[in-house]
């Protein structure tokens, strides 16, 4: 028996544009899937997904038209119940084959031909039968109902269709958009499957203006991408259109020449590949004056509510030259082109009336008006929230820089939020920040703190550049703070994949900050004096956003680090002591994965986990050492190997050549394992037992300043 190809699609009204490339996806992933479980395609079928905004489609190679038979063994019962004293079967046994469809005439044949086995303490009985390979008119019906209930919808539609019985009627329907036709195609034979009240055939339809022929007929599985862009005027492919918008765009912009270039957008070019089914790409422009707004709210405009495609010179400045890419291809495009310039004007008209209206007033005139914006319930306003930014940017700018940058900062954390209040920002909440820098610039202050209020967001997502002065790392770790500790502080934490709040990013912000700028700042110092900003907050509590958020910092720190590539035996050695400075932890790390490569690195880190268990059974030990208490060579030696080794790692410490440090800690490895070998640690006299303790103790101590050795053992 030979496979053949198999086609599914699914034609339907315009689907939801931002979430067509993972419905397309799924529904041929899943599809596929099943088909494989139930033996009617294999491993090495490929799969090819379609996606248009008006349907779903599969292509899946080598599909049987049905699977072959297996074998089958299953446990019935154990023997002392299937079997009596005589070996004859029991009711039980009788009644289970039945069931089975065992035949049976012949009682005695059909026990003789089961299987024992053992099974835990007691052997029992297997039944052995051949189960009939799945049919793909079976299969596929139940893996094509499997990938409708698995679409990644969030909420479906329900709609009426009329009943296909002798008896008019209407049944009702729950699917993401109405559907109106089902292909389902093996080779060029119609499978006669049923879903969603249609019945599968072999025709579809195709653009819904410039298709050749209506209906489409579909030759056979092979023949769908072609006759859907030859006579039904449609590029099924996702990706295909996608890379013709794309190679469009391109071409487009270069016939302009000047070097203008498209705004490079992955997400609005997905989305517009999600809106058209033969894209048409064209260019439309508007008026000069409009340039004279800030360009990112011109794009914004453009791309978020129209869909466009601004084009940028080569200098990455706004012209006034857009693309638009077109579901039509009209002989003469002008009327196209005409309609998409008056629907963008007055998008861009609002964008200059509300710039020009929010320079009418200072940024420092609209601070009290956050009085009146509510930030948390529990929390307080805008203008409170502000004032804690604002407390906590001056100490943090203080430590950094001392007086001015305290006083830069403290002005930036003040304005930081008055944009909230502008009209810009009303109507397009994504420019918070970029128009508080704009209208700093218009107020005549300083440009350092125009952009501090903008980048006091940063790092925004993951990979953002963070803000570009000090006043805007200062602000942009305040703010964070704020955000963070305060959440903490009245029990507002992540669960699961929920985190309505960001405190995730936020905090990956705050360990970006602290390490790629290499800041000397204390983690638990920053998080403390944050939280007594609140301390005039009912239901803040204090202990809880200290502790619960510095673990919070240090398990997403973990997290970050193991994606850069460190194992997570070495992270756990360096977080385990919980530095204070994160921007040691990479070199640190570093000098973890040097040590580790050394031959003494394992003896060294079994005995210093050895050391611990010890000191941990002794609980408080000091680490003083009396020379004149120690009795054996070995402790004698390593003492002498002390005295000279350790202060030298301590000083290459000191000096943040954690490496060398390591690196010079090693030779102590030869004289610990004398000392394991030579001496007993507890020993009787409690002199000379707190003596060894104190030894050990002042040994761990110095091994473990860079990292915890002990996590390094097998």
């Amino acid at each position: 028996m030979t496979t053949q190809n198999l086609l599914v699609e699914l034609f339907v009204e315009e689907l939801p544009p931002k979430a067509l490339k993972k419905l397309g996806d799924a529904f041929a992933g899943v599809l596929a899937e099943q088909l494989r479980a139930l033996g009617l395609a294999t491993a090495e079928s490929v799969v090819t997904a379609y996606a248009s905004p008006r349907r779903l489609a599969a292509h899946i190679s080598d599909v049987w038209r049905k699977a072959d038979d297996k074998a089958v063994q299953q446990k019935l019962m154990p023997v002392s119940v299937g079997l009596n004293a005589a070996g004859e079967a029991t009711p039980a046994l009788m009644k289970k084959l039945q069931a089975l469809g065992a035949a049976l005439s012949d009682p005695l044949a059909a026990v003789a031909a089961l299987k024992r086995a053992p099974d835990g303490k007691a052997d029992a009985l297997f039944y052995d039968s051949l189960q009939a390979g799945a049919t793909l008119d079976t299969g596929l019906q139940k893996a094509l109902e499997e990938a409708i209930a698995k679409l990644p919808i969030p909420k479906v539609m329900s709609y009426q269709l009329e009943t296909d019985c002798e008896l008019p009627g209407w049944t009702s329907v729950n699917f993401v958009r109405p559907a109106h036709g089902l292909v389902a195609l093996h080779g060029s034979t119609v499978v006669p499957v049923k879903v969603l009240g249609l019945k599968a055939g072999n025709f579809t339809h195709g653009h819904r203006f410039e298709a050749a022929v209506d209906p489409v007929v579909l030759r056979d599985a092979d023949s769908y991408a072609v006759t859907m862009e030859i006579d039904g005027a449609v590029i099924a492919s996702f990706a295909q259109r996608k890379a013709e918008i794309a190679r469009q765009l391109l071409e487009a912009a270069a016939e302009l020449g000047g070097g203008v270039q498209p705004i490079e957008d992955d997400a609005l070019l997905d989305e517009v590949t999600a809106l058209v089914e033969r894209p048409n790409v064209l260019v439309c422009a508007f008026e000069q004056e409009f340039l004279d707004v800030p360009q990112e709210c011109l794009i914004l405009t453009m791309k978020a509510n129209q869909k466009y495609f601004p084009l940028l010179d080569a200098d990455g400045k706004l012209t006034n030259r857009f693309l638009v890419v077109s579901n039509i291809s009209p002989k003469d495009a002008s009327a196209v082109i005409g309609g998409n310039e008056r629907v963008v004007r007055p998008r861009l008209a609002d964008a200059k009336f509300f710039f020009d209206q929010d320079r009418k007033k200072t940024l420092v005139s609209r601070v009290a008006g956050l009085d009146k914006v509510v930030y948390h319930n529990k929390l307080g306003s805008q203008g409170e929230r502000v004032e804690r930014v604002r407390a906590m940017a001056r100490a943090i700018g203080q430590q950094l820089g001392g007086d001015a940058l305290a006083a830069q900062a403290d002005q930036a954390a003040q304005l930081a939020k008055s944009d909230l209040v502008t009209d810009m920002v009303g109507e397009f909440p994504e420019l918070q920040g970029t128009m508080g820098r704009y209208y700093a610039l218009n107020d005549g202050l300083d440009a350092e703190v125009a952009d501090a209020i903008e980048d006091h967001y940063k790092p925004r997502f993951a990979g953002d550049a963070l803000p570009r002065g000090m006043t805007g790392v200062v602000v942009a770790l305040a703010d964070k703070l704020e955000t963070l500790v305060g959440m903490f502080g009245i029990g507002n934490l992540p669960t699961g994949d929920k985190d309505p709040f960001a405190l995730r990013r936020h905090a990956l912000g705050v360990i970006r900050m602290l390490v790629e700028k290499n800041l000397p700042l204390s983690l638990d110092t920053l998080v403390k004096g944050a939280a007594s900003e609140f301390k005039d907050i009912t239901g803040f509590e204090y202990g809880r956003a200290v502790v619960e958020l510095q673990d919070f910092f240090y398990d997403r720190f973990a997290g970050s680090l193991r994606e850069q590539g460190f194992s997570a035996q070495e992270v756990d050695a360096v977080l385990s002591l919980r530095p204070r400075r994160l921007g040691d932890v990479t070199w640190r790390l570093a000098a973890v994965r040097a040590f580790s490569a050394l031959p003494e690195a394992p003896a060294l880190a079994a005995a210093n986990k050895r050391i611990g268990n010890i000191l941990k059974k002794a609980q408080e030990v000091d680490p003083h050492v009396s020379e004149l208490l120690l009795k054996e060579s070995a402790e004698i030696a390593l003492y002498a190997a002390m005295k000279d080794i350790v202060p030298q790692a301590n000083a290459q410490f000191a000096a943040g050549d954690y490496a060398a440090s390591l690196q010079t800690l090693a030779a102590l490895r030869a004289p610990v394992d004398a000392f394991f070998d030579g001496v007993m640690v507890n020993a009787e006299e409690i002199d000379l037992r707190l003596n060894r303790q104190g030894l050990l103790k002042s040994l761990h101590d110095a091994m473990n300043r860079v990292a915890d050795l002990s996590r390094l053992a097998a």
